[in-house]
């Protein structure tokens, strides 16, 4: 598959994801949730900025003749210059920034393994991201609490290596449960794609969602309500829905987002569009 094919995917699975609705504390075409400054509108303008980016990430990969984490360096350099253009296209809104991250790394890493038939994309994607929590998170704890980001907070507070160690453990998200989830689901694709997400709820620590919560205490209860849905049938079924409504509300009433499960779903998206499941 060409590179800039590659890229079109990528932007289609931004799109789809930001069409899903109702996601709980997440922007679909319905509401806005607890992101007030954001909209549909906002998501795709962000997305269709984020093209050429992610051509040049698909580029890489494709081309790429020196070591996997060499390629990832590449892309990280990358990505700093798409973030700007990302905050260009939305008047300084962080809609996508862990997208830019993992997504421009699947999009590299996909790229590298259809020229080369010995690896697999997860492979692939654990060859470039080795060592990366230790690099990353080297010298933290020495750091002021003023001073640490909220990743480096939960990192230093509570062990957590967020979307970093998503990412080196090759997404296992995302091959592990959420293309599995989606490939065994039914109904409209709103419907598969919506059960997909609450899958990956179910296993998934999404740090956006402890920050905005403040506690470790709300991952489990998340990750229940996820169950809870998937248990009365899914998004296909009433029982589902009423509860997927309840949880859409309750994350809205209180301020809570699951970004870092949206950019999992990104990316199942994307692998299953590269696969032709979609």
């Amino acid at each position: 598959m060409k590179p800039e094919e590659l890229a079109r995917l990528a932007t289609r699975a931004l799109l789809y994801e930001v069409s899903v609705n109702p996601k709980p504390g997440l922007v679909d075409p319905v509401t806005s949730g607890p992101h007030p400054d954001m909209s549909v509108f906002t998501f795709i303008d962000s997305s269709l900025s984020l093209q050429p980016y992610l051509t040049i990430c698909a580029q890489a990969g494709d081309g790429w003749v020196g070591t996997l984490p060499e390629l990832f360096a590449s892309l990280r350099r990358a990505g700093i210059t798409a973030e700007r253009e990302m905050f260009a296209a939305t008047n300084g809104v962080n809609t996508h920034k862990g997208a830019v991250f993992s997504l421009g790394i699947l999009a590299a890493a996909v790229a590298f393994a259809e020229k080369h038939a010995d690896v697999s994309v997860q492979g692939v994607v654990q060859g470039m991201l080795a060592g990366l929590c230790e690099h990353d998170f080297a010298g933290v704890k020495d750091l002021p609490k003023s001073e640490l980001t909220a990743g480096e907070t939960l990192y230093v507070e509570h062990g957590l290596t967020g979307v970093r160690g998503e990412a080196e453990s090759g997404y296992s998200s995302v091959f592990d449960v959420g293309l599995p989830a989606f490939k065994a689901s039914s109904g409209t694709l709103n419907e598969r794609l919506l059960d997909t997400l609450m899958a990956i709820v179910t296993k998934f620590t999404d740090t956006n969602l402890i920050h905005r919560a403040g506690t470790l205490a709300i991952l489990p209860k998340a990750q229940a309500q996820a169950q809870a849905v998937l248990d009365a049938g899914g998004a296909q079924s009433e029982a589902g829905r009423v509860l997927l409504d309840q949880m859409n509300d309750d994350f809205s009433a209180q301020n809570l987002s699951l970004g870092g499960s949206a950019d999992m779903l990104i990316l199942t998206i994307f692998m299953a569009l590269v696969e032709g499941d979609l």
